[in-house]
């Protein structure tokens, strides 16, 4: 019979190393040990009991920027290859955003404001839609898909893309706006940061958005089977958990010229305002609708789950 403390002393050992890679001189996880014996080794049983051999089992794992989500995301894929022989398939919706050639022609049609990657809108739905098709297929033989480098602020080359070439049992669709659903017009009206109150006065830029999560964005939500959601206590929060996210693409960055794409404290504070709405809206709605809850305290570690009946 399969149990937690069988799966930890056998992951144990790939799960550390993993955190090792994630770690700089100066931020080191804690805790450990009980982030994967009591919330992430349960979540991947979970996780398994709903594979299925027909198709795959389609995740959405969602919170805001910084919080965490593929560092978790990558440990649950770890213990669900490892432990379970699952064939895992893991992917931001980070890596669908337009190109940068794409989202300037789209600031100059729309709005000035969507040149910033993020919000919906900035995303190639049609790819990730196309994708959830082709997994339905029983025929299922290969699939290319794009990958993104934020040091760049652009996709990779084609040569670099992921290539999928048997049908997962499981996929793990994460990302800080998976599962966002549009808000009334009502709420739009009032400006929440100064990025809205200066630059989209006319509220062109948040009704384009929130059209985008109430259109495409649903439909594909809609085609996810559960939804993990990972709670920060407020915004103020992840704007710091960005920042030292920030600080470490810098460390991992061996191309120099490739860390002029790199934000430092003042730009990770401006790029956020344009999640800000978003985030909180999900701060307050997505733990009635998600499916697990992971909630996140100060110090960024994860200090209870719920388990929503679905």
């Amino acid at each position: 019979m399969l149990s937690y403390s069988d799966c930890y002393d056998f992951v144990k050992n790939d799960c550390f190393d993993f955190i090792k890679s994630q770690e700089t001189l100066t931020e080191k996880f804690k805790n450990k040990e009980k982030m994967i014996k009591c919330f992430l080794i349960p979540v991947s049983f979970w996780i398994a009991k709903k594979t299925s051999k027909k198709n795959p089992f389609i995740l959405g794992l969602s919170g805001g920027q910084g919080a965490g989500k593929t560092t978790i995301s990558s440990i649950i894929t770890l213990i669900l290859k490892k432990y379970f022989k699952l064939n895992v398939f893991k992917i931001s919706i980070d890596d669908f955003y337009k190109t940068r050639k794409e989202r300037y022609l789209l600031s100059k049609k729309i709005s000035p404001l969507l040149m910033t990657r993020g919000v919906p809108g900035t995303h190639d739905i049609n790819i990730i839609i196309n994708f959830l098709k082709k997994l339905k297929n029983r025929n299922f033989k290969y699939v290319q898909l794009p990958k993104f480098d934020k040091s760049i602020d652009d996709r990779c080359k084609k040569r670099l893309w992921y290539k999928i070439k048997k049908k997962p049992d499981v996929i793990i669709f994460e990302g800080w706006c998976v599962g966002a659903r549009a808000q009334n017009y009502s709420m739009l009206k009032k400006s929440i940061n100064l990025l809205e109150k200066q630059n989209d006065k006319k509220m062109i830029w948040r009704k384009f958005v929130n059209y985008q999560l109430k259109t495409k964005y649903k439909m594909v939500f809609r085609k996810l089977d559960n939804i993990i959601y990972l709670k920060a206590n407020n915004f103020s929060l992840l704007q710091k958990w960005r920042i030292k996210q920030e600080k470490k693409l810098m460390l991992r960055s061996k191309n120099k010229k490739k860390k002029l794409r790199i934000m430092n404290k003042t730009g990770v504070v401006n790029f956020m305002e344009t999640y800000q709405r978003i985030t909180q809206n999900m701060i307050k709605d997505a733990p009635k609708y998600a499916s697990i809850i992971f909630n996140l305290n100060s110090n960024h570690q994860i200090k209870s789950v719920i388990y929503n009946k679905q």
